[in-house]
């Protein structure tokens, strides 16, 4: 196993859930409730010095229990190493612990994940939509049982082209 994910595992025994590397790249499972202590550590701990968030992502698995993965991918600017830290959340309680407290960058991407996933991320300074329009309620673009047509796009196309003639 990884340096990393060994000591991810050892710190966290409870909250670890996988680790998988592919190509010199690490991806870190672990539990709702571990995900920000684990976090903390990734980027406070002197050897992990996760000091940069480069993205923070979900994926849809829609037949899973747990159908929502959120992915945040952080790197080390001083150590040159870079880890993806994912944890999974069902649809009936689609939230996670907000990031942005540990990393400022995280504001926009989690609101991002938010307006197109719909998950709810807990302590957000500013948790509303970044993309779609605010009168836009029909869902959640990104979700695989989202019709390829859209919901409502004819509403929101003339909502957004409204006074341009």
């Amino acid at each position: 196993m990884h340096p990393i994910a060994e000591r991810i595992q050892r710190e966290f025994a409870e909250g670890f859930v996988k680790a998988v590397e592919w190509r010199g790249d690490l991806a870190v499972t672990v539990t709702r409730k571990a995900l920000h202590d684990v976090a903390r550590f990734l980027h406070d701990d002197r050897d992990m010095d996760f000091d940069y968030i480069v993205h923070v992502s979900s994926v849809d698995w829609p037949d899973d229990e747990e159908r929502f993965e959120v992915v945040w991918e952080f790197y080390s600017i001083r150590k040159r190493h870079r880890i993806r830290l994912k944890t999974r959340v069902p649809e009936a309680d689609c939230i996670v612990d907000s990031l942005t407290d540990i990393w400022k960058g995280a504001d926009f991407m989690e609101r991002e994940v938010y307006d197109m996933m719909g998950i709810r991320f807990r302590n957000h300074p500013d948790l509303r939509r970044i993309l779609m329009p605010d009168e836009y309620t029909e869902g959640y673009p990104l979700r695989k049982d989202f019709p390829l047509q859209g919901k409502g796009w004819r509403d929101t196309f003339e909502f957004l082209n409204e006074g341009r003639g």
